[in-house]
């Protein structure tokens, strides 16, 4: 029994200190990678969102969700 109450304070322990690491700025530059960027070409995209305006008459928003019930 004691070697069990033991072996959950270690586990208990070990879990609680995951992930309390803060990212250093030398590996910033990893997580800023050019592979998480999402638009491939930067000119075709502001272009996209111009046609996309004018059509809609709306600007801004760009990747949050609405209500859904498709009205402007």
């Amino acid at each position: 029994m004691r070697k069990l109450s033991l072996l959950a304070i270690v586990i208990a322990l070990a879990s609680a200190a995951c992930g309390r690491r803060a990212v250093r700025a030398a590996e910033k530059q990893f997580l800023a990678d050019q592979i998480m960027i999402f638009d491939d070409d930067p000119h075709e995209a502001s272009a996209n969102e111009h046609v996309r305006t004018n059509r809609e008459g709306a600007a801004g928003g760009k990747g949050a969700g609405g209500g859904g019930c498709g009205c402007n």
